[in-house]
């Protein structure tokens, strides 16, 4: 498995506001057609402002598949648009594991 790292930093005290519209509008579509939700954390120490979301793929052309469908739906496009005017930056990464790793 590979893990989509996306860490988000917003404008100061918007984290509750984009939490409230991730979970009403954003993480059905996601689920729906990412799947493998690892999960989102908050950044307690260092950058406060900053959150972080992980989701699993069997490989890098599943990622890219499924990405390429997300941003296709219409729900998502929307959610994008509004959830962008609280970011001020992103950082995404593609984690590759290690070979021994837990499966």
């Amino acid at each position: 498995m590979i893990v989509d790292y996306r860490a988000y930093t917003f404008k100061p005290g918007t984290i509750p506001a984009f939490y409230e519209m991730f979970e009403k509008d954003g993480l059905e579509p996601q689920r729906r057609i990412l799947g493998n939700f690892i999960g989102m954390y908050r950044t307690e120490v260092g950058n406060v402002n900053e959150v972080i979301h992980m989701w699993g793929y069997e490989n890098a052309l599943e990622r890219d598949r499924r990405r390429t469908e997300l941003y296709e739906d219409p729900v998502f496009a929307d959610y994008v648009v509004r959830a962008r005017e609280l970011i001020v930056a992103q950082d995404v990464r593609t984690l590759i594991p290690a070979p021994f790793n837990p499966k």
